[in-house]
């Protein structure tokens, strides 16, 4: 755990250092308060659905742009420079280093996601708002960004580019948050499983105040899967 921790606040202080997180988070505040907001005053109600509720217009949508963008050179960069050999002759495993790097990303989203806790704040205070849906609401979107970063890295440890990472990342988070609604369009016998396996599809679910155990497994698994898939690459690049 020790060595997780070092990588995590290494990679985070990389972050800070850099113009990275303050572009990331600034960037992510201002188009998410817009949008949210925006829809807010058209709806005439208090509630945060609409901030959760995943949609091509929804706040949660920049996460599919953000996470690949957050975790492009992770591994990438690493190996592009030759740090990447030095890190892993180091008394530290490649599962290590992979769970360091993903906690560092999903760090610095959640920082993020902390300061929109203004949103409900200021809905509350001009509506009467149930927390319940948007304590759900978080959850699904933590567990949400938590697979995207997860993707993200796996995709940066297949290749030197950052640019090539993003790309891949970037095309494979949007299939999954997209395919919730190429469903309407496919056979009746395949549309529940082209539903299941999408992200927005659970999202959605949790956005309703519904904390269902299938949701969250269902994150678990897909982000366990990429970690495992991350780790895997990373240890045949120097088999």
């Amino acid at each position: 755990m020790n060595h997780i921790a070092t990588i995590m606040r290494r990679e985070l202080r990389s972050y800070f250092d850099s113009p990275i997180a303050y572009i990331v988070i600034v960037a992510f505040l201002a188009v998410a308060g817009w949008m949210f907001f925006s829809t807010l005053f058209l709806a005439g109600r208090a509630d945060m659905r609409m901030f959760f509720q995943p949609s091509p217009f929804s706040p949660t949508m920049l996460l599919v742009i953000l996470a690949p963008a957050v975790t492009m050179r992770l591994i990438a960069e690493e190996r592009k420079s030759g740090t990447i050999e030095l890190l892993t002759t180091m008394p530290i495993t490649d599962l290590q280093v992979v769970l360091g790097k993903f906690a560092a990303a999903l760090g610095l989203i959640l920082v993020a996601l902390v300061l929109t806790l203004v949103y409900p704040i200021t809905v509350a205070a001009v509506g009467d708002l149930d927390w319940g849906p948007v304590l759900s609401g978080y959850l699904g979107v933590v567990l949400f960004a938590a697979t995207l970063l997860a993707v993200g890295l796996m995709c940066s440890t297949f290749t030197k580019n950052q640019i090539v990472a993003f790309i891949i990342a970037f095309l494979l988070s949007a299939a999954l948050y997209f395919v919730f609604w190429l469903q309407f369009f496919m056979p009746e016998w395949l549309a529940p499983v082209v539903e299941y396996l999408s992200v927005s599809f659970h999202l959605d679910n949790l956005s309703r105040g519904v904390i269902d155990t299938r949701d969250v497994l269902y994150y678990l698994t897909l982000t366990a899967g990429a970690l495992f898939l991350a780790e895997r690459s990373l240890s045949r690049q120097h088999a």
